[in-house]
């Protein structure tokens, strides 16, 4: 039996923390109509959760188009949540956005009640945070807070104080991706995660080592404390993912569930 989080965190029927690890399918359009097209394609793979990475739509600093595309977005997916995601160049982003319009599209969009987590990283600046984490509030959308690195994989304390920084920061959820450059690397993550979820976390965890040599995690990182995993439905949003087919198959047989 996997590890599971002591803090569950429950979105339109789907938990976090809980007995499985939940899939997320991302959504990376260019523009409205692309968006909701990829979404009705994806919708009928049955992902738990979809992520809208809105750091890759033209019109990223159009507030009004954004939110206009979200109301469509949400009403083509009905019941699936939603993880807002506005990622930061330094971390993955695929373009750049300054933090002004980062901020005043996250609190817009977290405003409307149609989200249901925004992910956001603590590399931010604190007011930044702050303003995000009373928005969440205010609004019952939940936060991820995260740490990402494209670059190497820390060691393992440094995973293990940024999955705790996060909780200590008031996240919901704690998320740390990073990339490795050899197995031992991914072996580094997997015992940071368990290290974190036996002995400091209380909150649910998403973790994962990128590229190929990280596909393991995708596959088995809930066995060792991680409550989320990406895979692919039409397009990555990380090096590593995995076909959501393919995903699943191994997760029926690593944790004796029922393939969907």
């Amino acid at each position: 039996m996997r590890l599971l989080s002591k803090n569950k965190v429950e979105v339109r029927g789907k938990v976090f923390g809980g007995p499985n690890p939940l899939i997320c399918l991302p959504l990376v359009a260019k523009e409205k109509s692309e968006l909701l097209q990829q979404a009705g394609e994806l919708i009928q793979l049955a992902p738990d959760l979809l992520e809208w990475r809105i750091d890759s739509y033209d019109k990223v600093e159009d507030v009004d188009d954004c939110l206009a595309a979200l109301a469509s977005l949400r009403e083509k997916i009905g019941n699936t949540p939603i993880i807002f995601t506005c990622r930061v160049e330094a971390e993955g982003g695929f373009k750049r956005i300054s933090a002004d319009t980062r901020l005043i599209l996250i609190q817009a969009a977290v405003g409307t009640g149609r989200l249901d987590l925004v992910d956001v990283e603590m590399s931010n600046e604190t007011i930044f945070l702050e303003k995000v984490k009373e928005t969440a509030a205010r609004h019952g959308t939940k936060l991820i807070f995260s740490y990402h690195n494209f670059e190497f994989t820390p060691d393992e304390a440094f995973i293990v104080d940024k999955l705790v920084q996060a909780q200590e920061m008031g996240a919901d959820i704690a998320k740390v991706a990073v990339m490795p450059k050899n197995y031992k690397d991914v072996l580094v993550l997997l015992n940071a995660t368990l290290k974190a979820r036996m002995e400091f976390l209380s909150v649910p965890i998403v973790s994962m080592s990128m590229g190929p040599e990280g596909g393991v995690t995708r596959l088995a990182g809930g066995l060792f404390g991680s409550d989320l995993t990406f895979a692919v439905g039409k397009e990555l949003s990380a090096p590593g993912q995995i076909p959501i087919g393919d995903l699943r198959k191994a997760i029926a047989v690593l944790y004796d569930l029922k393939t969907i």
